[in-house]
């Protein structure tokens, strides 16, 4: 078996481009902006201009934040940034180009990144090393304030029911230190009200006692969202797997369609049952935290539990059981998780298994 067969909340990197087609045609429209520092500053300042934060957070060095205020007040020219702009708000995310802007952000604070120290340029000329945005002559104020830096401001047009074109620019264009996951990117395309719920969710109690500490990369909270996703689209699932999870979490960005008290409910019963009665390993057949299994039992438990109580809970772990030696059913856990077939047999077969539970 390879490493890609198998989903498993370890595994940080993205399921193969043999099981993730992007779609082949977008409308996109573009345009270009110059914006002079002190107003990109100003609109950061004001959040009308958003960053992601991922854990990863600011990854520049002093030395390399210094150049780059320097190469503005030297007059050289820097590479521009790239913006998408948020239907709902108006407000601009930022697509490639956060260190820079968090470099200029910082800068003109005072405060270098969250050191606490006072941003001194380093590793510069002679003429600016040590300086402060406070101690610049005012002809050098005057010139980084004015400095110029291109923005490519990008809008999808077609497919219209969907921002897809966001995430795949956002994923090729971020190719510096770490690359980003695709709940990573999820999180800043489509932030909202479900956003923060999903991270709510992620936690609770007895949630975090099945999956163990927060996991680094956002990959906890991909699972909720698979959870919701599979839970009330799964019927419809189409791969790729990536993409089904982006159009859900767009549709639902602002919980306009799934009232969040409903969310809340239908996902802490599920979990407080499978932990109960199930078990801290009801996710791992084998060894590890297998994600396609998850899928099945979370949906396969919840789907019981709408039915009415439970009578005989203990049942829930024999045919939990069952199911680990069902070799048809592993097979659609472990090889092709991604495919059509895949998904829909193991969800079946799981909501089968414990559909009847007295």
């Amino acid at each position: 078996m390879s490493d890609n067969d198998q989903e498993t909340i370890e595994d940080e990197a993205e399921v193969t481009t043999e099981d993730e087609v992007v779609p082949l045609k977008y409308s996109i429209t573009s345009y270009g902006a110059d914006y002079p520092v002190d107003g990109l500053v100003k609109r950061l300042d004001e959040n009308n201009i958003l960053i992601p934060h991922f854990q990863r957070g600011f990854v520049w060095k002093w030395t390399q934040a210094s150049r780059f205020v320097e190469s503005l007040l030297l007059g050289l020219p820097v590479p521009g940034i790239f913006l998408s702009k948020d239907e709902d708000s108006q407000k601009l995310i930022v697509i490639d180009g956060q260190q820079r802007l968090r470099t200029l952000q910082f800068f003109y604070s005072g405060i270098f990144a969250d050191s606490g120290k006072e941003f001194r340029l380093r590793g510069v000329q002679e003429k600016y090393s040590g300086a402060t945005y406070s101690s610049l002559s005012e002809e050098d104020k005057r010139r980084l304030n004015d400095s110029i830096i291109h923005a490519t401001i990008i809008r999808q047009d077609e497919p219209s029911e969907d921002d897809s074109s966001v995430y795949y620019i956002f994923e090729r264009l971020n190719t510096g230190g770490t690359l980003l996951n695709a709940q990573e990117i999820r999180a800043s395309i489509y932030h909202g009200e479900f956003n923060s719920f999903l991270k709510e969710m992620n936690g609770q109690k007895e949630w975090r006692e099945i999956i163990g500490p927060p996991h680094p990369r956002m990959k906890d909270q991909e699972l909720i969202l698979r959870f919701f996703a599979l839970y009330y689209e799964g019927s419809a699932y189409r791969r790729p797997m990536k993409e089904f999870l982006n159009l859900f979490m767009h549709r639902n960005r602002h919980l306009q369609k799934l009232p969040e008290e409903a969310l809340s409910e239908l996902f802490s019963t599920t979990v407080h049952t499978i932990r109960k009665h199930i078990g801290r390993d009801a996710f791992k057949p084998i060894r590890n935290l297998n994600t396609a299994f998850f899928d099945a039992i979370m949906i396969g438990v919840c789907r019981r539990m709408q039915k009415g109580p439970i009578e005989k809970p203990s049942e829930l772990a024999l045919r939990h059981k069952s199911l680990i030696s069902d070799g048809s059913f592993m097979s659609a856990c472990l090889k092709a998780t991604a495919d059509n077939e895949s998904v829909n047999r193991r969800l079946k077969m799981a909501i089968d298994a414990f559909g009847d539970v007295p």
